[in-house]
């Protein structure tokens, strides 16, 4: 969606699992980005709103499971916590073996791989962690960046799971899964990306050369922006409450929409009541990618070392096939599985998601190579 001077009656419908595809809705006639900040705030859009504001609906997580798919229990309460940094933070862990570390999306929480965890615990040890200000995970009221959620990985890694693991992510979840391995090699030995976010870098390599800002921009243009930014997404972030918005962004995200159940909808629902999920989310739209342009996917890539797997879903309304080919292209350790599915193939087609990510792990050989790490 481009900028626009006037709110769209539609207002289009919001990725809350990747929010890095386009910019923040900011009318150009009255603010334009003339710096980085335009180029990075593209990856802002509506795509947030369903994981910051949006209230309870009724409650029917106690609906059947689709027959024949083993899911993992709906918790209100959740399920263990860890506290990090003074934060609570939320994770789920099932299963004995070698350890796998289940990373969400933008605005989506340990449930969302409800259809992954019971499978994938019949042979592995498997965490499915709550990123700090998502999920049952607290609503921290910090200046968020990308390299918070690599901490946190990094340090549950080393406090909780304790030896080396395999990290899955999906959208957001999965460059925190990249940045994380390619920051502690020792502690990852496979990262399997589902739509991964993330942005290659400029082709032509060049850096802004915006002068320093003016007095008139410090002192009176950045304090209007700031309060039309909040006038703004607090429109959305109402918006974002009613229970026809939610079930339609999630309809949006989903090629299959047969998983868009309650279950679904209440994992989504139930952290954003947090009062302060609001300001959270205002963080992460106006502030999160203003430091991010050295943070991309080629300079991660780079430096990564370990077996990487893409688990595509190629009809992915904003997350397309082109980029799992980049990747594969980039960082030729990659094998590709490209799926009939959208922007989160784990929760709609499981099976194949199971099935590809255990078919990919039986080559790793992880016992010999842990082996070898832990002498």
């Amino acid at each position: 969606m481009s900028s626009s001077s006037t709110l769209s009656p539609s207002l289009r419908h919001a990725d809350f699992f990747n929010p890095i595809q386009r910019r923040l809705f900011v009318p150009r006639r009255i603010f334009q980005h003339k710096s980085q900040c335009k180029i990075l705030r593209r990856n802002f859009t509506l795509k947030g709103i369903v994981a910051a504001g949006v209230s309870v609906m009724d409650s029917s997580s106690t609906a059947s499971p689709i027959q024949g798919r083993e899911r993992l229990p709906f918790k209100p309460e959740g399920y263990n916590y860890w506290t990090w940094r003074g934060h609570r933070i939320h994770y789920v862990e099932q299963g004995k073996g070698i350890p796998i570390v289940l990373i969400h999306g933008f605005g989506a929480s340990a449930f969302h791989w409800r259809y992954n965890i019971p499978e994938l615990a019949k042979k592995y040890r498997v965490y499915a962690l709550d990123l700090l200000g998502f999920g049952w995970s607290e609503k921290a009221i910090i200046e968020y960046d990308a390299m918070v959620w690599r901490d946190q990985v990094a340090d549950f890694l080393k406090e909780i799971v304790k030896e080396p693991a395999i990290l899955v992510g999906n959208s957001l979840g999965g460059f925190t899964a990249l940045v994380t391995a390619a920051e502690l090699p020792e502690q990852v030995v496979g990262v399997a990306l589902l739509n991964s976010a993330g942005q290659f870098g400029d082709a032509s390599g060049r850096t802004s050369t915006k002068s320093e800002n003016s007095i008139l921009e410090n002192f009176l243009l950045k304090p209007l922006k700031e309060v039309f930014q909040r006038i703004v997404l607090g429109f959305l972030f109402w918006q974002a409450k009613q229970p026809a918005r939610i079930e339609s962004v999630l309809k949006s995200v989903y090629i299959n929409t047969s998983n868009v159940d309650d279950y679904l909808v209440e994992s989504i629902t139930k952290p954003a009541a947090d009062p302060n999920a609001g300001e959270v989310y205002y963080r992460l739209m106006t502030r999160f990618m203003l430091n991010q342009t050295k943070y991309t996917l080629d300079s991660v890539l780079s430096i990564l070392s370990c077996p990487l797997l893409l688990l595509w879903g190629d009809l992915d309304p904003w997350v397309g096939p082109a980029k799992a080919a980049r990747i594969k292209e980039f960082y030729p350790n990659t094998s590709l599985v490209s799926l009939q599915a959208g922007h989160c193939p784990h929760d709609e087609v499981p099976e194949l998601v199971n099935g590809a990510l255990l078919n990919w792990l039986s080559t790793l050989k992880l016992s010999a190579s842990l082996q070898a790490v832990n002498m």
